[in-house]
């Protein structure tokens, strides 16, 4: 029952951080950790960025293996924090399995740290700031900053609907472009490629290029490179979808 109890937390535990954003080589640690902290033995997990492999060996049970697959691949840092602060106190004996089990069940069902809106509204900052940033006026900053928050709605709203993330960025990126292009041909902005730059930074994808490297600096190379075909695909998609808007209107 222990070993069944403990399984169930360590899976629940490596879903939640896989799923938003954690690196690999940091969810296996965390199960080993919480895992040994139970007493279990010839604990070994194996984790790429799609599933979770864990297996240990209860005194007088013999060995319990389990996997999971996960499927989404969201970001929240936050939930990847609050886990790992659950592990702490588990493997400190601060909480028991079952205050861990609860505390885990109500991460897995919160909402994502920041509304829907804010994310919009941010990308659309980050789109306006970056033209600035890219030798763009002040002028410029407005449609850039559109554009993002069209951009950044689009590719939540497709990846809802068909739920296929590289569809989802390259018509992302599309739509943002021809938002991009149709502003400043209409006046408002002065410099189109520094508005289009703007426009595609907010989904340029960071995190997984990072823990992509991260993954393979830590000797994980199939979730390494896994991770950085991913965030290749991705690019690929977001060039695809802005240079299609570019070759229609233009």
């Amino acid at each position: 029952m222990k070993a069944d109890r403990m399984m169930d937390i360590c899976l629940l535990a490596g879903e939640i951080m896989l799923t938003y954003g954690a690196e690999t080589y940091r969810v296996e640690e965390t199960l080993e950790r919480m895992a040994k902290s139970a007493q279990l033995k010839n604990v070994h997990s194996f984790v790429t960025t799609t599933g979770i492999f864990l297996s240990f060996e209860e005194d007088g049970k013999g060995d319990v293996m389990q996997m999971i697959r996960v499927d989404d691949r969201l970001q929240d840092l936050n939930k990847v924090t609050l886990v790992n602060q659950v592990s702490r106190e588990l493997v400190s004996g601060t909480i028991t399995c079952d205050e861990a089990w609860s505390k885990l069940e109500a991460i897995a069902r919160a909402p994502m740290n920041y509304s829907t809106l804010l994310l919009h509204f941010s990308s659309g900052i980050a789109g306006g700031a970056f033209s600035y940033i890219f030798g763009g006026n002040l002028y410029d900053t407005i449609p850039a900053f559109i554009a993002g928050f069209v951009a950044s709605w689009c590719i939540v709203m497709l990846q809802d609907y068909t739920k296929v993330k590289f569809f989802a960025e390259f018509m992302s990126a599309f739509l943002g472009g021809a938002v991009a292009i149709a502003l400043v041909f209409f006046g408002l902005g002065e410099n189109l490629n520094q508005v289009i730059i703007g426009t595609l930074m907010p989904l340029v994808p960071g995190i997984p290029l990072t823990n992509a490297v991260r993954d393979l600096m830590s000797g994980d190379l199939l979730a390494g490179v896994s991770r950085g075909a991913e965030a290749v695909t991705t690019a690929l998609s977001i060039a695809t979808g802005i240079a299609l808007a570019i070759a229609l209107f233009l």
